[in-house]
């Protein structure tokens, strides 16, 4: 496995990844699906090409022995802090240590990029997820947002809101 930075190239088998991971039927062949939770699609071309060319972010992608992409992160940083989203890993290499070594991978940017702490937001109601999250050093901050409106982040089957959790890097 080799993680390195994604570029638009990538953008084709990303889309199928993040998707194929969050939502659909293939989605539940993994443990961190939400598509019992949203419809839609997780991502899309326009919105992987904003994140790639954010001067203050950078989208990892790791890739496996074929170099077929198995797993990426979003990074963003936002001053002293490191935004990390869409954690993704495909949904039949689910608890391999793929997601692990992109959290530790995102951890080796934030010091890289002199970032104090990861920050994130998860659906509420994803405990499984929050508590892997919490197995890796992530606490509950507290704060809650609501989550995004709009067919860009899928269609609510239900109202639901975001937590915040962070890891203080050290």
């Amino acid at each position: 496995m080799e993680i390195t930075t994604a570029g638009l190239n990538d953008i084709p088998e990303l889309i199928l990844l993040i998707n194929g991971a969050y939502r659909g039927e293939g989605a539940k062949k993994g443990w961190t699906t939400e598509a019992d939770l949203l419809d839609g699609t997780r991502t899309n071309v326009e919105m992987l090409e904003k994140l790639m060319g954010d001067v203050n972010g950078v989208l990892l992608k790791c890739v496996d022995d074929h170099k077929r992409i198995i797993g990426c992160v979003n990074l963003q940083k936002h001053g002293a802090r490191l935004y990390l989203g869409m954690l993704t890993v495909s949904p039949e290499l689910q608890g391999g240590g793929v997601g692990k070594k992109m959290l530790l991978a995102a951890v080796d940017y934030a010091k890289s990029h002199g970032c104090s702490a990861i920050y994130m937001t998860v659906i509420s109601v994803r405990h499984e997820l929050i508590a892997w999250y919490e197995r890796h050093g992530y606490v509950k901050t507290g704060a809650k947002k609501p989550f995004p409106v709009g067919p860009a982040f899928g269609i609510q089957k239900q109202p639901l809101e975001m937590i915040v959790m962070e890891k203080v890097v050290s």
